[in-house]
């Protein structure tokens, strides 16, 4: 629940890129691509959990060869490319998204194929959720979310599936999930 009081910290804190607005265009997007291709919600979070485990070590190699700003700026373009358009060229390479669909496929009993063709999406939300803490343009400071996702100790507070959870029961506090 960690990771989702950073998110809550980035729509309260005016420096930062959060807003509920981005918040609930993301978990529209997510439950967009969760009703047209069948997905339950809890497989969704699955989904979510696996695709943050498997990324946070790639996306720690880039923070030591980048830096953290330079990735900040490629989580930002990548975040900001839209869901046809985002490069993931750049982030997974054809071995680590099949990685991905397979660990998923695994943990979910979704169909690769499946998995495969929502790749994009869950990784465009999965950027989104890390962009919303930067800062607004012209402010100087480190993205707390980001920053907190990859420093990760394991101990649950940075999953993925916890923060598309208790971001679904903040945008709609009726619905349960």
């Amino acid at each position: 629940m960690g990771l989702f009081f950073d998110v809550l910290s980035a729509i309260n804190n005016p420096n930062q890129q959060g807003s509920v607005n981005q918040l609930e265009s993301i978990m529209n997007s997510i439950q967009q691509l969760a009703t047209n291709r069948g997905i339950q919600p809890s497989q969704m979070q699955s989904a979510m959990s696996v695709l943050g485990n498997i990324l946070r070590p790639t996306l720690q190699k880039q923070q030591s060869a980048l830096g953290g700003s330079q990735l900040q700026n490629l989580i930002n373009q990548a975040a900001n490319a839209g869901i046809n358009t985002f490069g993931q060229e750049s982030l997974l390479s054809p071995q680590l998204q099949q990685q991905i669909v397979q660990a998923v496929s695994q943990k979910t009993g979704l169909s690769p194929n499946l998995i495969q063709a929502a790749l994009p999406s869950l990784t465009s939300a999965m950027l989104g959720f890390l962009n919303m803490g930067a800062t607004k343009p012209g402010i100087q400071g480190s993205n707390p979310i980001l920053n907190t996702f990859l420093d990760s100790d394991r101990d649950g507070d940075t999953d993925l599936g916890d923060v598309l959870k208790f971001a679904n029961r903040f945008i709609n506090p009726s619905a349960v999930s």
